[in-house]
């Protein structure tokens, strides 16, 4: 059954809220008179949570020299900033389905977002971006596909159709979306982002990471572009498979922010099989 755009909204709403903690320190997050001791005291509430933020921060991802014992000790060594993105993440793969009837493969789906969302916050250090808000950039690449979630869970049938014509024709799939369905995963998955009260920044980066020049007077940081870089270097690594078989070139905003092209840039940043391993550790939690 096609998918009628009026209907988004419906879709998008259907999916699970995040945990109350979550969407509390979201909300918290987002006024400028937080004082950090208000998150920490949020995310400690969650036990579950809490040791989960604490496995992650003590892993090989972060390197720290000392073991962290509490989310306020992990305040001082990563920033309030980490801390809360960590705790968004963790809720985000929560909320995934473990199957669908689209045939999209979820831990393959999984492992695309998150190496996705490795490599743009690399990119955003490279970018010069403060490590505080370089994990914006993580959520960003983690959750930029997650309107396929919404189309897999909800209109797989109509949703199969586009997978599988995307694969026979090698076309992007939000080309065939679009063609056959009139609204494509990015922008269900930015509508996604601000039902979830997700920050403007990381809803406009999602709506637009196959489109980056169309939010160019948005994007002074560089995200939506990041994104979009991300996503096809790791689909140029094979790096998990979120059901688009096509790699992107970069377009003149991408490559000028970059000062490289696809090629160019994954010579510039080496190796990244270090990357996508310290990625997979966010599926062990």
């Amino acid at each position: 059954m096609a998918i009628n755009a009026a209907e988004v909204p419906d879709l998008v709403e259907r999916m699970p809220a995040f945990p109350q903690g979550v969407t509390k320190v979201l909300d918290l997050a987002s006024r400028p008179d937080c004082a950090p001791k208000a998150l920490v005291q949020v995310i400690e509430h969650d036990p579950v949570m809490t040791m989960k933020v604490l496995k992650l921060v003590n892993s090989a991802y972060f390197g720290l020299s000392r073991p962290i014992n509490s989310i306020n000790h992990g305040v001082v060594y990563v920033g309030i900033n980490t801390i809360k993105n960590l705790a968004l993440s963790i809720a985000a793969i929560g909320m995934l389905p473990k199957s669908n009837k689209a045939g999209l493969d979820m831990n393959q789906f999984l492992a695309h977002s998150l190496g996705v969302a490795s490599v743009a916050k690399l990119l955003a250090t490279h970018l010069g971006v403060p490590d505080k808000d370089a994990t914006d950039f993580f959520v960003a690449g983690l959750l930029h596909d997650f309107g396929k979630v919404v189309l897999a869970q909800f209109k797989p049938e109509a949703f199969r159709l586009c997978l599988d014509q995307a694969a026979e024709q090698q076309r992007s799939l939000h080309e065939v979306e679009l063609e056959s369905q009139g609204i494509s995963h990015d922008e269900i998955g930015g509508r996604l982002a601000e039902v979830w009260k997700l920050p403007p920044a990381l809803a406009h980066a999602i709506h637009h990471h196959h489109h980056p020049e169309q939010a160019a007077e948005d994007s002074g940081d560089g995200m939506c572009e990041a994104v979009f870089a991300a996503n096809q270097i790791v689909r140029s690594l094979g790096f998990g498979d979120a059901g688009n078989p096509l790699i992107a070139e970069f377009p003149p905003l991408v490559s000028e922010r970059f000062g490289n092209d696809l090629s160019g840039l994954m010579s510039v940043l080496g190796d990244l099989s270090g990357e996508m391993e310290k990625a997979r550790l966010f599926t062990q939690l």
